[in-house]
């Protein structure tokens, strides 16, 4: 049986789906309503106070992607920016239970979420397969090598510095997925230039599924 669809890890997402779309169906939409206010680009950064009680998770069909290409692509490592509550390790983790091989380095900032990501691996029974860095990526992930896959979903701005930060680490032929593009354009448009320009050893295109994606491979 494919991992993802077990009783078990079936559960646990639909749970923290039902969560989620509580949590979220009243924070966002004041968060995004101080920036309305102010007239300024939306910055996740400036209303962390209020998307600490979001989940901003992956969409069940982003999640399914994530599982698609994992299994694809069969990584020894996969590095996640910006775990939050651990839905989109769920879908990552259960990908390399179904390989029998690699694992996930799931960073997050928030150490609540951290918490409450890390039980919920142990609740879908896929703990075994993600290491949790708690605190800094830009710290965390110091002397990682050899990413073969790379989640970008943390603070928006931070995509492109942590990108080349962690360039020498990523492998040829790696998978580089970075979550929201229609969230925060503003935010983003730096990144999505770099990895457009093939001067920069990108070939990337946009996936338009829930917030937009954008699914860059390294050369």
């Amino acid at each position: 049986m494919i991992t993802l669809h077990s009783a078990r890890v079936a559960a646990t997402l639909e749970r923290l789906y039902r969560e989620a779309e509580r949590r979220d169906r009243d924070v966002l939409p004041l968060a995004r309503a101080q920036f309305e206010k102010s007239g300024t680009p939306y910055d996740d950064r400036a209303v962390a106070g209020l998307l600490d009680l979001a989940f901003i998770g992956v969409a069940p069909e982003v999640g399914r992607l994530l599982y698609q290409l994992v299994r694809l692509r069969r990584p020894k490592l996969v590095v996640e920016f910006g775990t939050s509550f651990g839905l989109s390790a769920i879908h990552i983790a259960a990908a390399l239970a179904d390989n029998g091989q690699g694992r996930l380095i799931a960073t997050e900032l928030n150490p609540e979420k951290a918490a409450r990501a890390a039980e919920h691996l142990r609740e879908a029974g896929l703990d075994e397969w993600v290491e949790l860095r708690r605190g800094d990526a830009f710290e965390t992930l110091i002397g990682v090598e050899e990413i073969d896959v790379l989640l970008l979903d943390g603070w928006k701005a931070l995509y492109l510095p942590l990108l080349r930060g962690l360039e020498p680490a990523i492998s040829a032929g790696a998978l580089v997925v970075a979550d929201d593009l229609k969230i925060m354009p503003e935010m983003l448009e730096p990144y999505v230039a770099y990895v457009r320009d093939p001067a920069n050893g990108y070939s990337s295109s946009e996936i338009p599924l829930d917030d937009g994606l954008e699914l860059s491979i390294r050369g």
